[in-house]
């Protein structure tokens, strides 16, 4: 069995020990994504975070070198944010950064993620580097019309998300850019059932089971989508040995090259799980590795 990879973070982030099953719902309704681009010809990586929480919905855009160097992050509040469309600029030792953003007929399903109706534009020297939504003719008239537009060549290389449920998990999935969107569904009964299954399907066709889950909760194996191999990791040590209320993790992770592999951390200790540095995440886009979806899935009580 592969160790599980390692993603997000500059420091380790614990996701599966007992204390993250603490954690409040809100504090986890979180959507972060994660873009390849380039900045005057340079590989950068731009974060984006949508939160939602009692006080509102939240967004965050950071930008970082492949060096793991932040070169700027700006965090438009809950209160700010009531607003639904603004801009902040700043500049940064090689250029200027402008965030633009529009969000007042935007629609939201449960997670904090905006469904339609919006747009999310950064610029960089006049540059438009990353343009998300589906109103680009909106964001065109709102930014420079001396801005370029035809070279936005930033590419969707990661997501990780927080899901919720008893039995049933699901979230959705684009695993090669431009590709048809997929719904991702986690079967998986550790209450009720004396010896647990895991089902996992992609557009309600079953792609892998794993049983006797007790002894294989921890694993890896590899399914094809629209002809692309896609790794599967999951870890659901918590909830058959730990707090039954706390979370699962999964990953799935497309590959060019199969011969190359993540090398993660070791798992030193069978109740947790530790993320690496940042630095080995953006080397394996390095290695043939094209989109990860990190999915925590969390059971109601």
């Amino acid at each position: 069995m592969r160790e599980f990879p390692s993603c997000f973070g500059e420091n380790g982030v614990q996701v599966a020990d007992s204390s993250s099953s603490s954690t409040t719902r809100a504090a986890q309704n979180v959507v972060t994504c994660v873009y390849q681009c380039k900045l005057r010809g340079r590989s950068c990586l731009i974060t984006v975070s949508w939160t939602k929480t009692l006080m509102g919905q939240g967004l965050s855009v950071g930008i970082d070198d492949l060096g793991n160097h932040c070169l700027c992050k700006v965090e438009i509040k809950p209160w700010l944010f009531s607003k639904r469309k603004g801009s902040r600029n700043l500049e940064i030792q090689s250029g200027k950064i402008d965030i633009f953003w529009d969000l007042s007929c935007a629609k939201f399903g449960s997670g904090p993620e905006p469904l339609e109706g919006f747009y999310l534009a950064v610029v960089f020297n006049k540059e438009v580097v990353l343009l998300l939504g589906d109103l680009k003719k909106e964001a065109r008239k709102k930014i420079d019309s001396d801005c370029a537009f035809a070279h936005c060549g930033a590419f969707f290389v990661a997501k990780r998300e927080h899901i919720f449920g008893k039995k049933f998990y699901g979230a959705k999935a684009q695993f090669c850019d431009k590709g048809q969107v997929h719904d991702v569904t986690i079967e998986c009964d550790t209450v009720r059932l004396t010896d647990p299954s895991l089902v996992i399907r992609i557009d309600s066709k079953t792609v892998m089971q794993v049983k006797r889950l007790k002894w294989k909760f921890r694993g890896n194996h590899t399914i094809l989508v629209d002809g692309i191999p896609v790794e599967v990791f999951w870890d659901v040590h918590s909830w058959l040995f730990g707090n039954a209320m706390g979370n699962a993790v999964f990953m799935f992770q497309t590959c060019i090259s199969t011969d190359k592999l993540w090398e993660g951390q070791s798992v030193s200790h069978p109740s947790a799980l530790t993320w690496a540095s940042s630095r080995q995440f953006r080397d394996s886009q390095l290695q043939g590795f094209r989109f990860s979806l990190i999915l925590y899935a969390w059971k109601h009580e």
